[in-house]
C-alpha cells in the first residue's frame, strides 16, 4: 500500500512538469529593441566605370592621367603666338595634359649649351625641345625615336629631305615643323623713291642703293637711318650670313660634302672682306653685336633701307606702323659666282628621353608637327612648313608669299652632315675667325689661314 502511495506521487510529479508551462529567465535588453522591419531586397552592386578626363582619346593624348610638361619656346618674334596658340589647340584635344612653355636663349649656341647641360645630369626638367636643323647628329643620342609614335601618314606628309636630315642610325629623333633660309627685305617705297628699279641683284648694287637711300634719309631729317642690317655678333648667325656672303662669291661651302676646307681663298677673303667694310658705312659700328631681335629692331622701326633675315620677320614687317605695305622680299645677292646663296634653316621638335612623361611629350610633339596645327602655326609665325601639300593651300600662300622658288633654290646647307658631331666646333670658330675681321681684330689673310689651320686639327688632317 506504501509503495502505491509512493508510485502515484510520482506519477502527479512528472504529468505536472510536463503539462506546465516552463518560465525562461527574463533579460534585460542593454540597447532599444529593434522594430521588426518588412524584407529588404538588396538591389545588385555595379560597378561605375572609370571616368577619363572628358575628351581625352588616348591615341592621340598618349594617357589621361593628369600630366604637365615642359616645352622650351622661341623667344624670338612671331614664333611665341604661334606657340601659345598651338599649345591652346592642344589643350582642347588634350585637356589633361598641361604645356608649360619655357622662353629659351635666342643665341643658339647658349641654347644648345643648355640642353647638353640638361642631358649630361639625365634631368627630366626638359620633356619637348625645339631641335636646329644641324642638331640631330649631335643630340640623338638623349632624344626618343618618333617613329615609334608618329603615325605613317604623317610621316609621308613631310618633305622627305627634312626626314633624311633628322634620321640618324635609323632612329627619327625629330619632327620637322618649319623651314628657314635666309631673305632679303627692301623697302619698296624708298627702292622707287630713289630711283631704283628693284632690290640689288648683286653685293655690289645692294652696297651703292643702301649708301644712296641712307644719305637721302638722313639729309631729310632721320640721323638713325641705316642702308642694310644684318646679324654680325659671333654666334650661329653669323656663319649663316658669311656663308651666304661667301657661297655666293664661289668660295665654296666651309667644308665640302667630301671633307675639303674651303675657307682659304681669294673669294672667301675678299667676300669677308667687303663686309667688314660694311661696319660703321651702311651698317651701324654696333652690328658686330646684333643677333636677330636686333636687327629686325631697327627694320621694323623704319629705319633701314635692307635687312638679311629669316622668313619669321615677315609678319612683324606686315604689322608695323612704319613699313606695311611698303616692303617686299627678294633672294639675297649675287657674287662674283653670278648667284645668290640662302643658308638653309629650319627647326625641329625632339622629345628627351629622360622626360617622366614621354607618352604625353610625344603626344604634343606629334600634334604640333601634323598637318592640321602645321597650318595654321605656318600662318601664325609665317615661317614656311616643313609639309609639302601646304605649299598648295590658298591660306597658306597667301601668308607666305615669300615662298617661291626662285628665293628655295639657292638655299645652301651649312657643313653639319660631314661634321657631324663636330659641327658645332666648326662653327665656332668659323664665325669667331669671321668676328675678328669685323672688329679689326684682324685682317681677312691672317683670320683665314689661322681658321684653316684649326679645322685642320680639328677634323685630323
Amino acid at each position: 500500500m506504501r509503495k502505491l502511495m509512493i508510485l502515484s506521487l510520482i506519477f502527479v510529479v512528472v504529468f505536472s512538469a510536463a503539462c506546465s508551462p516552463q518560465e525562461t529567465p527574463v533579460v534585460e535588453p542593454t540597447t532599444k529593441p529593434v522594430e521588426p522591419t518588412k524584407a529588404v531586397v538588396e538591389e545588385p552592386v555595379v560597378e561605375e566605370p572609370v571616368v577619363e578626363e572628358p575628351g581625352v582619346d588616348v591615341s592621340i593624348c598618349g594617357t589621361s592621367e593628369e600630366v604637365t610638361i615642359t616645352y622650351v619656346g622661341d623667344p624670338v618674334g612671331t614664333a611665341v603666338d604661334a606657340e601659345n596658340n598651338t599649345i591652346a589647340r592642344f589643350k582642347e584635344v588634350c585637356p589633361n595634359i598641361t604645356v608649360n612653355r619655357l622662353d629659351s636663349d635666342a643665341i643658339v649656341q647658349n641654347l644648345l649649351a643648355s640642353y647638353l647641360t640638361s642631358f649630361e645630369a639625365q634631368s627630366s626638367d626638359l620633356d619637348v625641345i625645339r631641335v636646329d636643323v644641324i642638331w640631330p647628329g649631335l643630340l640623338a643620342e638623349h632624344l626618343l625615336d618618333l617613329n615609334d609614335y608618329t603615325p605613317k601618314e604623317q610621316l609621308d606628309s613631310y618633305i622627305p629631305s627634312l626626314l633624311v636630315n633628322n634620321t640618324v642610325d635609323g632612329r627619327l629623333v625629330a619632327l620637322p615643323i618649319r623651314l628657314g633660309f635666309g631673305m632679303l627685305y627692301y623697302r619698296t617705297d624708298l627702292v622707287e623713291k630713289y630711283g631704283f628699279s628693284g632690290p640689288p641683284a648683286t653685293w655690289d648694287e645692294l652696297e651703292e642703293m643702301a649708301a644712296t637711300i641712307q644719305a637721302g634719309e638722313r639729309a631729310e631729317g632721320n640721323p638713325e637711318f641705316w642702308g642694310y642690317v644684318w646679324q654680325g655678333n659671333s654666334y650661329e648667325g653669323l656663319t649663316c650670313n658669311a656663308l651666304e656672303w661667301t657661297a655666293s662669291n664661289g668660295a665654296g661651302m666651309i667644308i665640302s660634302p667630301e671633307g675639303e676646307i674651303q675657307v682659304n681663298n681669294p673669294a672667301s677673303i675678299s667676300a669677308i672682306e667687303r663686309a667688314a667694310g660694311w661696319v660703321g658705312t651702311i651698317s651701324p659700328p654696333g652690328i658686330t653685336t646684333y643677333i636677330e631681335d636686333d636687327s629686325r629692331a631697327v627694320w621694323i622701326a623704319g629705319n633701314a633701307a635692307f635687312l638679311r633675315m629669316w622668313p619669321g620677320a615677315y609678319g612683324s614687317s606686315q604689322t608695323s606702323e612704319a613699313i606695311a605695305g611698303n616692303f617686299e622680299v627678294a633672294p639675297l645677292p649675287a657674287g662674283d659666282s653670278g648667284q645668290g646663296a640662302s643658308t638653309l634653316g629650319g627647326w625641329e621638335i625632339g622629345v628627351s628621353k629622360y622626360s617622366a612623361h614621354p607618352e604625353a611629350a610625344t603626344a604634343f610633339a606629334v600634334f604640333m608637327t601634323g598637318k592640321d596645327n602645321a597650318k595654321y602655326y605656318a600662318i601664325d609665325s609665317t615661317f614656311p612648313p616643313a609639309i609639302l601639300e601646304l605649299y598648295s593651300d590658298p591660306d597658306i600662300l597667301a601668308a607666305v608669299p615669300y615662298s617661291d622658288p626662285d628665293i628655295v633654290k639657292i638655299t645652301t646647307p651649312r657643313p653639319s652632315t660631314f661634321t657631324a658631331q663636330k659641327y658645332n666646333e666648326v662653327s665656332t670658330l668659323y664665325f669667331t675667325a669671321v668676328h675678328s675681321v669685323l672688329t679689326g681684330a684682324q685682317d681677312a689673310t691672317t683670320a683665314m689661314e689661322l681658321l684653316e689651320l684649326d679645322l685642320e686639327v680639328l677634323l685630323g688632317k
